[in-house]
């Protein structure tokens, strides 16, 4: 099929701090392969958009992206960031110039986190205070208390801290590009949730052009403004924006992507900011016993969320509840087990609500700190939208082949009237 549409050259968003990248008649072929692993490859990504690539395990995805900061060399082809070739650059100050995050961090676990974190602005020449400033300020972007992590070592954070710093590390030098290599691929599904929403957070604010490797179709529609579905050789199936793609795939190797229920898909689409957060009635767990008693049983709900010091969700506590929590909150309520953010796509906030006996979830902010909760009504009524629409949609579909039909059979019909006219004629 022909190349994707999108590669214009209109000016991006305002406050964009990313670079637009253009990838020409892209190659890679290794020694000893008579065919190439990436063949010819043309692409630009817009500056401050993320673009997901997509596709089956072997198809190219990842020597393409390396190319783009050539940790894989490109046997032929040009690579452009900016107005900048950067084909014949020196890799390693091109490498100082992109930010890479990879699987499972990538962290010198000799270093401590504010080392890792320092890395290339030191090599980059940057003052010494302007690293401890720089670092202070990545800790407290990707949600990390510096006073707590700037000086442990890799091995004394979990896995979703870890990722966080691998983040902070690769923005740290503030580079207009971001290379992600399936970053979030090897934590549990709830924290990679939870870093899927950092990222978008994080590209709200910062606006970088970020590329990123994910073989989960879901990961790629909930983060990509436009997915690239490659085939073999990282052949572009298809380069669009995720709607597009989940509501017209360009043929049946897309669709096989696509998968079943692409309406639900669809919830990845839409973010939990997007519905009616509503306020719920809270208490913080140093508020005398007896105020929450008293917002419990004259409270229009026969429950409250219980806040900790930091004002996160600790505990939902109910009116059944207060016989148990005479003496002490120790022992009453159900603990918090999930939270979602303004960033959670309503599919994340649906999963954790269907998973929650009385259908609903807390919202939290980037600490953590409570927002809001969003109940099951507020999602099914969503998904009842969508699926309205879906339905609408395929009935348009469907009169619109239909008005095709009954036009190619008119005009069938009437080159067989002109033909028996003509020939009725010249007898």
């Amino acid at each position: 099929m022909p190349e994707p549409s999108g590669t214009s050259t209109t000016t991006p968003p305002a406050g964009t701090t990313g670079a637009r990248i253009h990838l020409e008649n892209l190659t890679k072929t290794y020694p000893g392969s008579h065919a190439p692993a990436v063949d010819n490859v043309n692409m630009e990504v817009k500056a401050g958009e993320i673009v997901i690539f997509v596709g089956p395990s072997g198809c190219g995805k990842s020597t393409t992206l390396k190319m783009i900061n050539r940790l894989i060399e490109p046997t032929s082809g040009r690579i452009r960031i900016g107005d900048e070739d950067v084909t014949d650059m020196d890799p390693v100050r091109l490498r100082r110039k992109v930010g890479y995050a990879i699987q499972a961090s990538g962290l010198f676990p000799h270093m401590t986190v504010a080392q890792n974190i320092a890395l290339v602005p030191k090599m980059i020449g940057w003052s010494r205070a302007r690293v401890a400033s720089r670092v202070e300020e990545m800790l407290d972007l990707v949600g990390l208390d510096p006073r707590e992590f700037h000086g442990r070592y890799p091995r004394q954070l979990s896995g979703g801290q870890q990722q966080r710093v691998g983040v902070a590390r690769a923005l740290a030098a503030d580079p207009p590009v971001l290379l992600m290599d399936e970053p979030f691929g090897a934590v549990d599904p709830i924290t990679r949730d939870h870093l899927q929403d950092e990222l978008i957070r994080l590209q709200h604010e910062l606006h970088k052009t970020i590329c990123f490797v994910t073989h989960d179709f879901d990961e790629a529609i909930k983060l990509g403004d436009r997915i690239a579905v490659l085939r073999e050789r990282s052949h572009i199936a298809q380069f669009d924006t995720p709607e597009a793609i989940l509501t017209n795939p360009a043929d049946d190797f897309v669709s096989g992507f696509v998968g079943a229920g692409a309406a639900l898909k669809r919830l990845n689409l839409s973010r939990v900011r997007d519905v009616g957060v509503v306020d719920f009635p809270t208490a913080g767990i140093d508020d005398p016993l007896q105020d929450i008693f008293d917002l419990l049983r004259n409270g229009s709900t026969n429950e409250l969320l219980l806040l900790d010091r930091n004002r996160r969700p600790y505990k939902w506590l109910r009116r059944g509840d207060l016989a148990r929590a005479k003496q002490s909150l120790a022992r009453a309520g159900t603990l918090v087990t999930d939270t979602v953010t303004r960033d959670a796509t309503l599919r994340d906030a649906l999963e954790a609500v269907l998973t929650d006996n009385a259908g609903r979830v807390a919202v939290t902010g980037r600490r953590g700190e409570y927002t809001g909760v969003v109940d099951m009504e507020t999602l099914m009524n969503t998904v009842h939208e969508l699926l309205e629409a879906d339905r609408l949609e395929a009935l348009e579909h469907q009169h619109q082949l239909q008005e095709q039909r009954h036009r190619e059979t008119l005009l069938a019909q009437e080159g067989l009237d002109t033909g028996e006219g003509g020939a009725g004629g010249a007898a």
